[in-house]
């Protein structure tokens, strides 16, 4: 067990060293900053004001199960953050080049990949026409987070998880109640 934990560590070591290597290039670390930006809330809080006006005002259903699942998706991360309390690569290696300051000081699990999960996979469940958006800027969001140092692999792969467990999760909850 001990092996494997040390095997990970020293992926995710790997992984993000070799990646963070695009935020030497200026207008890479630029693009990604903003994409960073972007996935601290702004995207996602234009996309809930965005859907009724698009869908008419019963899409308004999908907006409001959008700011549940987010506030959801935010407990998790901050008792997940604040229980494992583990350190961002970008304080941890010293090869690191960060062009961003972090939101908050722990690493596990990415909120902004948590997140950029959640509201894209329950929005193309519902309203499938978004996917060409929101699937590749969740993607983005992903990968800045590793490009800026800001998370290890597995906290990203961790935030995924978590994101699509609740997505789904309130995608049954919304059909169960009859709002999509």
């Amino acid at each position: 067990m001990l092996s494997s934990l040390a095997h990970l560590s020293a992926l995710d070591r790997s992984v993000v060293i070799s990646v963070n290597r695009l935020n030497l290039r200026p207008h890479l670390a630029r693009f990604f900053a903003v994409v960073s930006r972007l996935g601290d809330g702004v995207f996602w809080y234009t996309l809930m004001a965005v859907i009724p006006f698009v869908h008419g005002w019963e899409a308004a259903s999908l907006s409001m199960a959008l700011a549940l699942n987010g506030a959801t998706c935010t407990l998790i991360y901050k008792l997940l953050k604040l229980s494992t309390r583990r350190c961002r690569p970008c304080d941890e290696v010293s090869a690191m080049h960060r062009t961003v300051a972090p939101l908050d000081r722990f690493s596990f699990p990415s909120g902004h990949t948590l997140h950029a999960v959640g509201f894209t996979l329950l929005t193309v469940l519902v309203q499938p026409v978004w996917t060409v958006i929101l699937l590749p800027f969740a993607i983005l969001v992903a990968i800045s987070r590793l490009v800026l140092g800001l998370h290890w692999p597995s906290d990203v792969i961790a935030g995924a998880c978590i994101g699509a467990l609740t997505a789904t999760m309130s995608w049954y909850l919304g059909a169960g109640c009859g709002l999509w």
